[in-house]
């Protein structure tokens, strides 16, 4: 078991988080990858306990996209931390609804 260093993920920063994806071959060969998801914390949940977990959204195609990543599981490879972005609520929920343009912190 490799322990990692978790980064500090807040609600309001934009992150990419690397994700450890099996896949198959067509001559069945099973090999793994790297597959990445970039979007805004919404929530972060369990503080800093076994069971945390972030909420990240994305805008795909005009489409919103949600995934909650278990911050301690092996799936997660790492989490680069791209912009970050001053709020003022723990839960981010009303950029379901209305998207708004959060102020960047520098």
């Amino acid at each position: 078991m490799t322990t990692q260093t978790i980064v500090d993920v807040r609600p309001g920063m934009t992150v990419r988080v690397y994700e450890k994806i099996k896949d198959v071959t067509p001559k069945g060969e099973e090999r793994e990858r790297l597959q990445a998801f970039e979007g805004v914390v919404l929530a972060r949940k369990g503080g800093s306990t076994a069971g945390a977990a972030i909420t990240v959204r994305k805008i795909s195609e005009g489409i919103g996209v949600e995934k909650i990543f278990p911050l301690h599981s092996p799936i997660i490879a790492k989490i680069d931390v791209v912009k970050r972005a001053h709020v003022r609520r723990a839960k981010l929920y009303f950029l379901r609804k209305n998207p708004k343009k959060l102020k960047e912190i520098k």
